[in-house]
């Protein structure tokens, strides 16, 4: 499995900003992925997840500003999905470094669940997001 994230940067308060995790080497009829971020010294938080068959969640600090997708690639041996996270009117305390992430779904658990990073094994290396005042 590979992630490639990018799409980070430094914007003001109120602007939006679009993340893309290019993915590849997973079968997302059977995998939730889902977009955490991280202040250092601080837990990774998770924010939004999109589970196998289409439900989302989002934590109550990005609901209705940030919507997570994914873009499937047409059928080939080198093809790459790519889940993003759109932002839009952020805020300052949204700037983190921003992690995408992949794992089996298991439908018996509570869709809660895949908003926590002890659910996640394979991870993207990471985006830098800044937001100012």
């Amino acid at each position: 499995a590979q992630f490639v994230e990018f799409g980070g940067g430094s914007v003001r308060a109120g602007e939006s900003l679009r993340l893309s995790c290019e993915v590849s080497g997973f079968d997302f009829d059977d995998y939730a992925v889902a977009w955490f971020r991280q202040v250092a010294g601080k837990e990774r938080e998770g924010i939004a997840c999109l589970t196998a068959g289409g439900k989302t969640l989002y934590s109550d600090a990005v609901k209705g500003r940030f919507t997570i997708s994914i873009a499937l690639a047409a059928s080939s041996d080198n093809a790459r999905d790519t889940v993003y996270l759109q932002m839009t009117n952020v805020r300052p305390e949204d700037t983190a470094v921003y992690f995408c992430a992949a794992d089996r779904f298991h439908a018996h658990k509570s869709i809660h669940v895949w908003l926590s990073h002890w659910e996640y094994d394979h991870w993207g290396q990471g985006t830098q997001v800044t937001v100012s005042s």
